[in-house]
């Protein structure tokens, strides 16, 4: 393989984690990192109306005092970023990798993404941003608008890395969750991985076909895989058993519209994604 891993780092306490999963994943597919900071549009001129009602003379003085402050603001603001892609840097070599890009950007992280992930082979982002210590019962506000938007996995760091040897699958039996298994059978980075697919209902002879489907293709490829069938809430069925089996990794198809694809854009998916501690991949 190829295509990067590019790894999205914004100086939050989940930085660190995106990349030691980077490093992790660049190792086994052999595939080169690029670690990306976005500057964001937010930080515009904030203080631009506090000229308001006041003499001709001292608005234009302050106009011009406010100006200084911007320019030197976007020099620190690009300073930090610069800062946090060296840290960042520093943290994927430690781990072993040898091939590593930056990229400081501006503008909008979504439309970013869009324009860099053409030869990418998986996108990492953290859980949470830099408010994540502020805002424990939220996800980031720019995972949702990255995993509806990227046409790659996105790979959603836990807050730390472990190494990752047991693999669940979330399956439904789906065109999608098809094509994501495939897309697990083709990536080096499941391969000698531990691979459990499940299905959440009830074991219904078109279930466990589909299951057998999903076996075989894994093991075509390869790579070694058990199934089964788990019953109750996908939400809590797969939380429960990532937990109770000790499983390193979720992997779940991104978009559609059964009770587990469901799960990925829609109000239990944040409970999902909010409450499970290991990373979870999601296949487009």
């Amino acid at each position: 393989m190829t295509d990067k891993i590019i790894a999205l780092v914004d100086g939050s306490i989940y930085s660190a984690s995106v990349c030691e999963h980077a490093a992790w994943l660049a190792a086994r597919a052999e595939a080169p990192v690029e670690l990306l900071h976005v500057l964001g549009r937010r930080e515009s001129a904030e203080n631009s109306d506090l000229s308001g009602s006041i003499r001709l003379g001292a608005r234009t003085a302050l106009l011009e005092e406010l100006a200084t402050l911007d320019e030197q603001r976007a020099k620190l603001v690009a300073h930090r970023g610069r800062a946090i892609l060296e840290d960042a840097r520093a943290i994927v070599e430690r781990a072993g990798v040898s091939e590593i890009t930056t990229r400081l950007r501006h503008g909008d992280i979504v439309e970013t993404v869009a324009e860099v992930e053409a030869d990418a082979a998986m996108i990492l982002i953290g859980k949470r941003g830099e408010a994540a210590d502020f805002a424990k019962g939220h996800l980031g506000s720019n995972l949702e608008r990255i995993v509806r938007a990227s046409h790659k996995p996105v790979v959603v760091a836990a807050r730390a890395f472990r190494p990752i040897e047991k693999v669940l699958v979330a399956y439904d039996g789906g065109v999608s969750a098809m094509k994501a298994v495939d897309q697990i059978a083709r990536n080096p980075v499941f391969a000698g991985l531990s691979v459990h697919v499940v299905t959440v209902g009830t074991a219904t002879p078109e279930v466990k076909k589909g299951l057998e489907d999903a076996r075989a293709l894994l093991e075509a490829a390869g790579i070694t895989a058990e199934i089964g069938v788990v019953s109750g809430q996908p939400d809590a069925a797969l939380g429960k058993l990532v937990e109770e089996a000790d499983f390193d990794m979720l992997v779940m198809g991104a978009y559609g519209h059964s009770r587990i694809r469901s799960l990925i854009i829609g109000s239990t998916t944040t409970a999902m994604i909010r409450s499970c501690k290991v990373p979870v991949v999601l296949m487009r």
